[in-house]
């Protein structure tokens, strides 16, 4: 009986003294998600990424299969597009400035939305949004 009291008395002390240690955490405060419906544009840009065979990235515009440099030319060019559509750069407002709309699969590295996030931005697009898909029970609004 006294062997397994001094096992107990010494797994209550490592206990006592672990736990402090895993649950020690850093105050972080995390945003409020809410779910807003997705206004479609006709000049949006929907992306598609998933991750690829072997660690790479696939990248679709609309449904085409593009790579980095395709990407950043397809950007430039609508937004050169979009210009001219509304008659110079001195009318687009953010109303008709074109927005980019990325889908990530949710087994997707980071490395892969981070690019196109990053070739987005080196286009000009100055929107660049995330679309997911809403968890399951009533929307929330804030």
């Amino acid at each position: 009986m006294v062997p397994l009291t001094d096992v107990m008395l010494v797994l209550l002390i490592v206990f006592l003294i672990t736990i402090p240690v895993v649950v020690h955490q850093v105050p972080v405060t995390l945003p409020k998600v809410r779910y807003e419906p997705t206004i479609t544009k006709p000049e949006n840009v929907s992306l598609s990424v998933r991750g690829g065979p072997g660690g790479s990235c696939e990248v679709y515009w609309q449904l085409q299969k593009v790579n980095q440099k395709e990407l950043l030319d397809m950007a430039v060019k609508k937004l050169e597009d979009q210009i001219k559509a509304v008659g110079g750069v001195q009318n687009i407002t953010e109303d008709n400035m074109p927005e980019a709309h990325i889908r990530g699969d949710i087994n997707t590295p980071y490395k892969c939305i981070g690019a196109v996030i990053i070739t987005m931005q080196e286009a000009g697009f100055q929107r660049v949004g995330f679309i997911s898909q809403p968890g399951p029970g009533p929307v929330a609004r804030l």
